[in-house]
């Protein structure tokens, strides 16, 4: 197969992957509404899991499915800090709502984005309990503080603190603690045991949701991750299906003495991060019709009579920011899903970052690194347009060739064989920007669609949001432009039909890159542009050169 006819069908099998793509985003069913979970009615049955009795001394962790029901008329104290809305429920001090003031909506930018919700579009909720003879569980009725909890000027944390009902003697308050400039939460169990008798409570956190995505993207037939994560020092990151969940074939670490657990979506994380090191143990159910729950369970010291106790762990619920989350704790970054070219886009991003930090807009900071990813290529690109330019030069006798030895296509492909051998040409060379760009270009499409950094990001003008599409394809039409510049500038096919294919190619891309995010076809505008002034500098050169003229 010649030089050509391999770019040709390169072309071809990249633009039925995109075609393919589009074809998925467009007729993605919509997701359904999720099913209400149990209400909580009295007598009726409450699902629970089964921790191994070491760990939990034979108790039973109070499920889920009757702890977040949109229609309970349990109390609720509202939050607010510079980043977040919170609204917290007497029942079981659960954070039932969580607002986040610096995120917009997807569907609607003037209102914020609601990432725990209590029945308007998703059931999701942070919940937490004791488990124990009469200790408060996630179901339990807390005594709210009256009024709003409200973040002052001037002071970096606001305390919620919520009492249970005293039982057997044991006096339980849970502080829920918000901090000033960051997306995390310390809840804290205080447990006076004012009773006859020694008890050795275990607390659980747990975060529980619909199996509906919030927000879902599919590129090149691979959905974002979606449902909950797992993280130990042991066996690192582990990712879990709802679907495994369901089936009962869910595999993570049940045991750790580090760790923390976590519930993925599109941009956005909650995660439960026991402090330190520590005997703890992960679980994941399902406790409802589509709804699941997935938690960490914390073994409490034991507590004689006349003495306290306590227990906590942080709880992140926020963006995911690679930069801030690495710092959180160890592995949280992992939570960020750049499909299956991680290993091209992770540092990808992070040159993105850097250039960003100097430049202060994302565009700009793609425009740069599209530059420099040119330059680390460009001695590759050069070799490539060199032979290029030399298949060009040679044009007219590949079409005396064609002439000559059109009846006998193994004849005709020695002799070009021999020319190219005798003229020093890759027939290959053209085929190496492709193949070079095309990982790159995928990379580049996961770090859009997978950062938040990028949602709703603005380049100047028309582009107020990178990650979306250009609202007026402008520059799909640049990028369909400067493509047809490039297909001038190659050697025009002997082929009158593989001649016709390769002129319909900006058509087609331009069609696909129509619905593509902005800050994508931005890249490839700006590559292309560089490989237009690269290709023309170096194929004058060489058709200087033939003519008699000096090379520059």
């Amino acid at each position: 197969m010649d030089q050509r006819r391999l770019i040709l069908v390169l072309v071809f099998l990249f633009s039925t992957v995109m075609l393919w793509n589009a074809w998925l985003q467009h007729n993605r069913p919509a997701p359904t509404a999720p099913v209400p979970a149990a209400t909580g009615v009295e007598g009726a049955s409450v699902p629970t899991p089964t921790p191994s009795a070491s760990a939990v001394r034979g108790a039973a962790i109070p499920g889920a499915a009757a702890a977040i029901a949109p229609a309970t008329a349990a109390p609720r104290v509202t939050v607010r800090t510079d980043l977040m809305v919170a609204e917290v429920s007497a029942q079981g001090g659960d954070i039932v709502r969580l607002e986040l003031i610096e995120h917009k909506g997807s569907a609607d930018e003037t209102k914020n984005f609601v990432l725990f919700d209590d029945g308007a579009k998703h059931i999701y909720a942070a919940q937490t309990g004791l488990i124990g003879d009469g200790l408060p569980t996630h179901k339990t009725v807390f005594e709210l503080p009256a009024g709003e909890q409200i973040l002052k000027e001037g002071e970096d944390t606001v305390t919620l603190r919520l009492e249970a009902p005293e039982q057997n003697g044991v006096k339980v308050a849970k502080l829920m603690t918000f901090h000033r400039g960051n997306y995390t939460v310390d809840v804290k169990y205080e447990i006076n045991n004012a009773g006859a008798s020694p008890i050795a409570p275990h607390a659980y956190f747990q975060l529980t949701r619909d199996g509906q995505p919030a927000e879902t993207v599919e590129a090149f037939g691979v959905n974002t991750f979606f449902g909950p994560a797992f993280y130990t020092e042991e066996e690192k990151f582990q990712k879990v299906k709802f679907e495994d969940i369901e089936k009962g074939k869910a595999k993570f670490a049940k045991k750790a003495g580090d760790g923390w657990v976590a519930m993925v979506q599109h941009y956005f994380v909650s995660a439960w991060l026991p402090e330190g090191a520590g005997e703890r143990e992960f679980f994941a159910q399902k406790v409802g019709p589509d709804l699941y729950s997935s938690g960490v369970i914390l073994p409490v010291a034991a507590i004689q009579p006349g003495q306290s106790g306590a227990v906590e762990a942080r709880l992140y619920a926020g963006p995911q920011e690679q930069n801030k989350l690495e710092n959180i704790a160890p592995g949280l970054d992992l939570v960020v899903d750049y499909g299956w070219l991680t290993v091209i886009a992770a540092p990808l991003f992070w040159v993105l970052s850097w250039v960003h930090n100097l430049v202060g807009n994302w565009g700009w900071a793609i425009i740069i690194v599209t530059v420099l990813i040119k330059l680390l290529f460009f001695p590759l690109s050069a070799a490539s347009y060199k032979s290029m330019a030399k298949m060009r030069v040679l044009g007219p006798r590949m079409q005396r060739l064609k002439e000559l030895y059109g009846n006998d296509k193994a004849k005709m492909q020695q002799e070009m064989m021999e020319m190219y051998r005798k003229e020093k040409i890759n027939p290959l060379g053209g085929c190496l920007p492709i193949l070079v760009q095309i990982p790159v270009f995928i990379s580049l499409y996961w770090v859009l669609l997978g950062s938040v950094e990028m949602r709703h990001a603005p380049w100047l003008g028309w582009i107020q949001d990178l990650s979306a599409k250009d609202p007026y394809f402008i520059l799909p039409i640049i990028m369909g432009v400067s493509m047809l510049v490039q297909m001038k500038l190659n050697p025009t096919p002997p082929d009158p039909i593989q001649a016709k294919v390769m002129m319909a190619m900006p058509v087609v891309f331009t069609f696909m890159f129509l619905w593509f995010p902005s800050g994508l076809v931005l890249y490839w505008v700006v590559n292309n542009i560089l490989s237009i002034a690269q290709q023309w500098q170096i194929t004058r050169m060489i058709e200087g050169g033939k003519s008699g003229a000096k090379p520059a």
